[in-house]
């Protein structure tokens, strides 16, 4: 009973490792990760870019407004 349970719980075990991912799926899903995060760097850059240019029109209004009264 020993020897036929040994058996089984090997056969399981080869059963669990022989169905894990192929290279192959294995390294589409690193390109995947690779893409995914290219495209969120790309996206936080925009979201940057467009906030400096929100900022830009006030910042140069805060430097007008200082250097107004120091020209006096």
């Amino acid at each position: 009973m020993k020897k036929v349970l040994s058996i089984l719980a090997a056969a399981s075990m080869l059963a669990v490792i022989a169905c894990g991912p192929s290279a192959e799926e294995k390294k589409k899903a690193e390109e995947k990760r690779i893409q995914d995060s290219i495209e969120a760097a790309q996206r936080m850059a925009d979201s940057l870019a467009a906030m400096e240019a929100a900022m830009m029109p006030a910042d140069s209004v805060a430097a007008d407004s200082v250097a107004a009264p120091a020209a006096h």
